[in-house]
């Protein structure tokens, strides 16, 4: 099969092999002609299109033809163009019942269960920086335990991960950015994966290490302790009292140990990073129907990247449990249609170059393949960034499309696996939680295999259906949520991704 026609209506198919200007391809038992050469990937004009008329894949408007384009012809950046059109968002009006496992046989994975009621996946000790000016004592204090060899005497620890970021000060303490930044940390500190925390601070920042306790209900213990620099009397001080606190802490989160939990308890961050035009139709729809299958088991799914939505929220609009869930996603595009434009950034058309060599061309495009990941179950909620999640299903968490920014605010609102496609090949990890990385293409899973967990390709191929690999992915969760290492966690990826939204002016 030479090229791949996702949807009845579609007036362009997918070459899967580079083909030259002159190659017959065959198209519905006819022989169609290239009259371009087309790249891998890239779409081709199964029919003619008109200058100005749409360009539609997955059956839904992904452009505008700039220009005619005959049928064969390579269609990509030369001749077809990203333009504001209207999508009926239909709120509600596809919303179909979930049909729910039955409590007696869901699925459990090995977890930690926290004083709380949370369960972990990981079990790792966290120092949280309040401010920049404080990550340096913080990653003094955690290359300690990385290098001393203290930590073998605690098997049961994951390790010592400082979250350090560049901000906390020269911001106001009663902005959109302060608020954005205080619920991220406020959403580590508490998080299930951590079996204990060290908050450290200058102490002179606006993000004080006191205003993070007060306006989080937040009291120290013997397992969440603080210090500030100043007040320690510098920075040897400070590391020394790090270490000395942390040490501490060792023989209790040594002691933690898995046990049986429903995979109700899991919250699972879906993400993609470095998508092609095999994206949508393979590792995004197979990473949907695991979505499914969690969200049957009683789990939740954290779908974000607004900018990623835009082009294809009315699919999600259309599947809101409530008109004021639909109306809260529709209120997030619009806001960042404002700060885009304010931030002179044309939201319409944001593919990287890697997306656009691995043939998309329009946000729209790339957006409708990717809300693939969601599933296809009702949307519950839409959050904030770094908002604590507290609804069961799908729900949506706002965020900006760079990866390790969404998925540090997933993390805070509460997820405790991840699970990430890629087309291009996306070199990610994000401490405490695992991150577990689909490949799209089969050649993608060949050329980075110690990267890659789980190939998608081969729904191309006929190997297996996107259902069957949705299951195989959820079976790989649970496995991955139980202990079991990930690619990214054996090549010790995640102690640079904690990348915390930074919104508004810096002062």
């Amino acid at each position: 099969m030479d090229l791949v026609h996702i949807h009845e209506s579609d007036n362009v198919a997918l070459c899967r092999a580079r083909l030259p200007a002159g190659a017959l391809v065959n198209w519905r038992g006819s022989m169609l002609e290239l009259v371009s050469a087309v790249p891998a990937m890239h779409k081709v004009a199964v029919r003619p299109v008109a200058a100005g008329e749409p360009v539609l894949k997955y059956g839904q408007v992904i452009g505008f033809a700039s220009c005619a384009i005959a049928a064969g012809e390579h269609v990509h950046e030369h001749n077809m163009a990203a333009r504001a059109h209207h999508a009926d968002y239909a709120f509600c009006s596809e919303v179909t019942p979930t049909d729910y496992v039955a409590d007696s046989e869901r699925a459990t994975f090995r977890g930690y269960r926290r004083a709380n009621g949370r369960a972990g996946t990981r079990n790792f000790l966290a120092i949280v920086s309040t401010v920049n000016c404080s990550v340096t004592v913080s990653r003094a204090v955690a290359a300690h335990f990385q290098h001393s060899g203290k930590l073998r005497d605690f098997p049961n620890v994951d390790g010592v991960v400082a979250l350090g970021h560049d901000s906390g000060c020269g911001m106001s303490s009663d902005d959109e950015g302060y608020r954005t930044l205080m619920r991220t940390l406020n959403g580590y500190i508490g998080h299930p994966n951590f079996a204990g925390v060290l908050m450290i601070g200058l102490g002179c920042e606006a993000m004080q290490v006191n205003s993070v306790l007060k306006e989080n209900g937040l009291e120290t213990g013997p397992l969440f302790q603080t210090l500030t620099i100043q007040q320690q009397g510098g920075t040897r001080a400070a590391v020394e009292a790090g270490i000395e606190k942390l040490t501490e802490m060792l023989p209790a989160a040594d002691a933690c140990r898995r046990e049986p939990v429903p995979a109700s308890e899991l919250t699972l961050a879906v993400q993609c990073g470095g998508s092609d035009a095999y994206s949508g139709i393979t590792a995004n729809s197979a990473l949907g129907a695991a979505s499914d299958l969690l969200v049957r088991h009683g789990g939740t799914v954290i779908y974000s990247e607004t900018p990623e939505i835009y082009g294809a929220e009315h699919l999600l609009t259309r599947r809101s449990a409530s008109p004021e869930i639909a109306q809260k996603l529709v209120d997030r595009i619009h806001w960042w249609e404002h700060y885009t434009e304010i931030n002179g950034v044309a939201l319409n058309n944001n593919p990287s170059p890697g997306n656009k060599a691995g043939g998309l061309t329009t946000i729209a495009e790339k957006s409708l393949g990717a809300q693939a990941k969601g599933g296809t179950t009702t949307l519950q909620g839409v959050y904030l960034y770094a908002e604590p999640v507290r609804s069961k299903g799908l729900v949506f968490m706002d965020s900006p499309g760079f990866d390790p920014v969404s998925v540090t605010g997933q993390i805070a609102s509460g997820a405790n696996v991840v699970c990430f496609t890629t087309g291009r090949g996306s070199a990610f990890g994000a401490k405490p939680v695992p991150s577990i990385k689909l490949a799209s293409n089969s050649d993608l899973y060949r050329r980075m295999s110690e990267d890659m967990d789980i190939d998608c390709g081969g729904i191309l191929e006929g190997e297996y259906t996107v259902a069957e690999r949705g299951e195989f992915i959820f079976r790989r969760i649970l496995a991955i949520a139980s202990g079991e290492q990930s690619a990214s966690e054996k090549l010790d990826y995640g102690d640079n991704e904690f990348a915390p939204w930074r919104i508004g002016a810096v002062i």
